[in-house]
């Protein structure tokens, strides 16, 4: 392994393209540890201690944005903001007609339909920065030097959502130039530093509630613990990888064509439907959908303790309960099958399939081959979906069993560990096929 690495970095114009990534992610993590000047970090960082709900929400919302909420910075509202404009045109590509020809135009259809997605993601970021710090100044955590008869002054709202917004368009440049002069998907990339940076703080946390004792004791987790957490991970991380890439590989054959002498076609080849089709998005999809009913019931049992909504925000609240746990599998196996409808389309692959002369065998081309496709596709959705919800409910079900933090159980399933693993082998992936180019032997090869 580490002479693959060592020729990873002979290869002048890979080593140039990790290094450039290297120094753009560097930059990331120095912004991010900037805070935004008006906001009372101190005050803050107490106030989510404190609100165990609203301190789970926004931990939740920075997983997958890389974003740092409940301690505001500059790139405080993260990626987010550009991660749900390219959403909102991809599902519109596939029930609006003039964004469906535009995604058919090719290369410059794709500029444009980027340009729009930028000027979008400014608008959310507008809107989300100024509903942000409505809620920080409602909270009494804006400096009092900054307010005037208790509220923030307009002229200084429209710096820090200038500020915010500046931040988030920032790190979609950098995801952009990762993409064009480095390796990797920079978007997914900046998501994974923003996860990964957390995690020695879940392992500290972790050895510094721990014992060399066998048995748990006043609170301490036993060494037997920390062991079972060691293989559980290793084993959820393999399981990740192993659905990943998993595949339903399809025969088909093409069709033979006599030219001369010669005949062509003939060959026998697999066409590949991938287990997990939809990725991570049913979780952040589910996760989204969840954050709703949670800050409506976290507001109104702040506002009215005591009452009805104070159980229903122990019911909505992440990892509570069975509803909770119960509405999200539903929710991801319902995003599982949405997502799969709107990026697999069975009807033009079959007429892809017919127009290269290729059939599978014992199903005509055509509509009878499209309807193949969409049973198979069922049929491995179901698995896929029933493994990321296993992955998503994996925390709740490791801070019941042995009393481990949520913010460390999260390293061992869920969004997190899916979203690095993923990424991760991606970038594996990227990085031997620059290998092979060179006919060097790849990472991933014995």
């Amino acid at each position: 392994m580490w002479e693959k690495i060592r020729v990873i970095f002979t290869i002048p114009e890979l080593r140039k393209k990790i290094l450039f990534t290297l120094g753009l992610l560097a930059v990331y993590r120095v912004g991010w540890q900037i805070p935004l000047p008006i906001v009372d970090q101190t005050s803050m960082s107490a106030f989510f201690n404190t609100s165990s709900g609203m301190g789970q929400l926004f931990q939740q919302v920075a997983t997958f944005s890389a974003a740092q909420l409940n301690q505001i910075t500059i790139f405080g509202l993260g990626i987010m903001p550009y991660i749900s404009a390219s959403i909102i045109f991809q599902l519109l590509g596939s029930v609006w007609g003039p964004l469906e020809r535009l995604q058919k135009e090719g290369e410059s259809g794709r500029k444009k339909i980027n340009e729009y997605t930028r000027y979008a993601t400014v608008v959310l970021c507008i809107g989300q920065s100024w509903a942000y710090l409505g809620f920080l100044a409602s909270q009494g955590l804006i400096m009092e030097d900054y307010m005037v008869d208790g509220s923030l002054p307009f002229g200084w709202q429209v710096v820090a959502v200038s500020m915010m917004t500046a931040g988030t368009i920032f790190l979609m440049w950098l995801g952009e130039q990762i993409d064009e002069f480095g390796i990797g998907n920079g978007i997914s990339l900046l998501i994974m530093a923003g996860i990964l940076a957390g995690l020695p703080g879940a392992v500290y946390s972790l050895l510094n509630s721990s014992s060399l004792e066998l048995g748990s004791t006043s609170g301490q987790i036993g060494v037997e613990i920390i062991l079972l957490l060691i293989l559980l991970f290793v084993a959820v991380v393999a399981g990740v990888v192993f659905i990943t890439l998993g595949q339903r590989r399809i025969p088909t054959q093409s069709a033979k064509h006599v030219r001369g002498r010669r005949v062509y076609g003939g060959t026998r080849q697999y066409l590949p439907l991938r287990v997990n089709q939809a990725g991570v998005m049913p979780i952040i999809f589910a996760s989204s959908l969840l954050m709703f009913p949670s800050l409506i019931f976290t507001s109104l049992a702040n506002a009215y303790p005591e009452s009805i909504w104070s159980n229903l925000d122990d019911t909505f609240r992440r990892g509570s309960g069975f509803v909770y746990n119960a509405l999200y599998v539903a929710l991801i196996y319902f995003f599982c099958y949405f997502w799969t409808a709107i990026t697999f389309n069975p009807k033009d692959m079959a007429e892809n399939l017919k127009s290269f002369g290729t059939f599978i065998p014992g199903y005509r081309p055509g509509k009878r081959t499209a309807d193949y496709l969409e049973k198979v596709m069922v049929r491995i959705t179901y698995v896929g979906a029933g493994f990321l919800a296993v992955v998503a409910i994996a925390p709740t079900i490791i801070t019941s069993l042995f009393s481990v933090d949520y913010n460390v159980a999260q390293f061992f399933g869920g969004t997190s560990l899916l979203i690095a693993v993923s990424v991760a082998f991606d970038l594996v992936q990227k990085i031997d096929s620059h290998l092979v180019m060179r006919n060097y032997r790849g990472l991933l090869e014995a």
